[in-house]
C-alpha cells in the first residue's frame, strides 16, 4: 500500500533514487528559506507573528545550547540550530496528508549523523591536537588492545544511533498516519495528531541533545 503523496516518482527507485524524499527535502529547505526571509525582512522591536514565532524557536534552541555546551558552544549554534529547524519541520510535515517526512528516510538521517560525527572529531583535533586520538588507546599502553576496539565501536555506534532512532520513530509515525487515513479516511482522531506532534518535537530535541553532547565531549580537556 503506497502512501498518498504529492511527489510520487516510485519508478526512480529502480535506480536507487527515492525522488519522493528528495522533493520533500527540497520543499522543507525552501519553506525554511521563505520563513527565514519573512521573519528577518523587517525586524522590529515589537515583532510580528512570523518574527515572534521564529524568535521563540531560535531562543529555545539558544537556551538549550547554552545549558548543554556552555558559552564555548555558541560557535556551534549555526550547526545545531540548522539541524534542529530542519529536523523539526521535516518531522512535522509528514503529519500533513500528501507529504512524506524526509526524516523517515535512513539516507537523510545518515547524512546528518555523519556531519555530526565528522564535526565531533574535527573539533576534538582542533581543540587538543592529535593527542585527541590518545583517548582510543586507554589510560595505559598495555590496555590498548582491549580499549581500542571498545572505543572504536562506541564512536561508530553514535551516528548509527542518531540515524536509526530518528528513522524508526518518524517512519513509525508515517505508518500510523497512513493506517489511520486508510481505516478512517474522513476523520483522523485529534489525539493521534497531538501524539505525532509531541513525538516529532521530542525526536528533534533528542537528536540535538546527543549532537551537542558529542561535540561538547570532544571539547573537554579530559575527554
Amino acid at each position: 500500500m503506497e502512501p498518498l503523496i504529492f511527489f510520487h516518482t516510485s519508478w526512480l527507485k529502480n535506480f536507487g533514487i527515492d525522488m519522493t524524499i528528495v522533493f520533500n527535502t527540497l520543499f522543507v529547505m525552501l519553506l525554511l528559506a521563505i520563513l527565514s526571509f519573512f521573519a528577518s525582512r523587517r525586524l522590529q522591536v515589537y515583532p510580528g507573528k512570523t518574527q515572534n514565532v521564529m524568535e521563540v524557536v531560535i531562543g529555545g534552541f539558544d537556551a538549550l545550547l547554552n545549558e548543554i555546551m556552555g558559552h564555548n558552544g555558541r560557535k556551534f549554534f549555526p550547526l545545531i540550530a540548522t539541524l534542529g529547524l530542519f529536523i523539526l519541520l521535516s518531522n512535522l510535515i509528514g503529519i500533513v496528508p500528501g507529504f512524506e517526512s524526509p526524516t523517515s528516510s535512513i539516507n537523510t538521517n545518515a547524512a546528518m549523523a555523519i556531519v555530526v560525527f565528522l564535526s565531533t572529531h574535527v573539533v576534538g583535533v582542533r581543540e587538543h591536537g592529535f593527542k585527541y586520538f590518545k583517548q582510543f588507546m586507554g589510560p595505559v599502553w598495555w590496555l590498548t588492545p582491549l580499549m581500542l576496539p571498545i572505543e572504536l565501536i562506541s564512536h561508530i555506534s553514535r551516528p548509527l544511533s542518531l540515524t536509526f532512532r530518528l528513522f524508526g520513530n518518524i517512519k513509525g509515525e508515517d505508518i500510523v498516519l497512513l493506517v489511520v487515513l486508510f481505516l478512517v479516511p474522513y476523520f483522523v482522531p485529534l489525539p493521534v495528531f497531538i501524539l505525532m506532534i509531541f513525538t516529532s518535537i521530542v525526536q528533534t530535541l533528542v537528536f540535538m541533545l546527543l549532537s551537542m553532547m558529542y561535540i561538547a565531549g570532544a571539547m573537554e580537556e579530559g575527554h
